[in-house]
């Protein structure tokens, strides 16, 4: 694939002894910008999560460069020779299996300590699962908060999970597909099986999806269908419930007022107006004791 790539930035990209944080695609390789290819052609090493994800990107777009193995099970020990190669004025690119590194996986360590020291780092953005998921979900997004992995020990796990319960914000969540049973039992029993959640899968993939609208029905889809692939959850806050409540109940009294004056009776506008929304007739009539009041 022949793609003109230019390096055109405040000086001519990469710089040498620069940490580049360089976003790569979630799923759809024609997501990575021509920015992050010069950096992946041109530095003078790329150090990657797994070497076999980034040679999917390197084979696509024709970049030969050396990569080096950096994730969980051995950053202890390939982060100083990193950092010495960065002060002998040679320029990395970190890169993860996907998406920001940093975000989730052993680069937040690297970019922590090399900063310190006075390494410059610079990040060319790209595309992430949590701000994909965010956007997409329908769910309020101008505040949010990120989680990540929750933890696997059962009390730091439950700390969160009630933090969820009362967070007015709505919430990211990561998780892997032999654990999205479990996390979304735990979902119905922490914050009830009407909290509105998307389950986001397998991300600007060809078999993307999307599934929700609560944590009930999201549940009843998963009891008929394999979980596979990457998962992104996002979970509305509680001040949204709130809200909408309030909000259809105002609608509620709205409706019920315009079939008294339309000329129906309270026991005829009620009993409609409990069938239609498969309310009690009792929630009706103290309905109508408050507009009342």
């Amino acid at each position: 694939m022949n793609i003109k790539i230019s390096s055109s930035h405040k000086n001519k990209e990469p710089e040498s002894g620069v940490l580049y944080i360089v976003g790569t695609p979630i799923g759809n390789l024609n997501d990575i910008s021509l920015r992050a290819l010069n950096i992946l052609k041109n530095v003078s090493s790329i150090a990657c999560e797994d070497t076999r994800q980034t040679k999917k990107i390197m084979f696509k777009y024709e970049l030969n460069n050396s990569l080096i193995s950096f994730n969980e099970h051995n950053s202890l020990k390939k982060t100083p020779k990193i950092i010495n190669d960065l002060i002998s004025g040679k320029s990395i690119a970190l890169v993860s299996d996907a998406g920001m590194p940093s975000i989730c996986d052993p680069g937040e360590d690297l970019v922590k300590y090399a900063k310190s020291i006075g390494i410059a780092i610079v990040c060319i953005p790209g595309p992430c699962a949590a701000l994909t998921a965010l956007v997409s979900s329908g769910l309020p997004s101008s505040k949010f908060t990120f989680e990540g992995f929750l933890p696997k020990k059962k009390s730091e796990r439950e700390k969160i999970l009630l933090e969820i319960k009362e967070n007015n914000k709505t919430t990211v969540i990561y998780e892997s597909p032999h654990r999205l049973k479990r996390f979304l039992n735990e979902l119905k029993e922490y914050l009830g099986g009407e909290r509105k959640i998307k389950v986001c899968r397998e991300l600007t993939k060809k078999f993307e999806e999307h599934i929700g609208d609560t944590v009930d029905e999201v549940i009843k889809f998963f009891e008929i269908k394999n979980v596979i692939g990457e998962i992104t959850i996002v979970i509305d806050g509680k001040s949204n419930i709130k809200q909408k409540q309030e909000l259809n109940q105002f609608k509620l009294k709205e409706e019920l007022n315009d079939l008294m004056n339309a000329g129906l009776t309270l026991s005829q506008a009620s009993k409609y107006l409990a069938k239609k929304k498969k309310l009690s007739k009792n929630v009706i009539y103290n309905m109508h004791k408050d507009i009342k009041d």
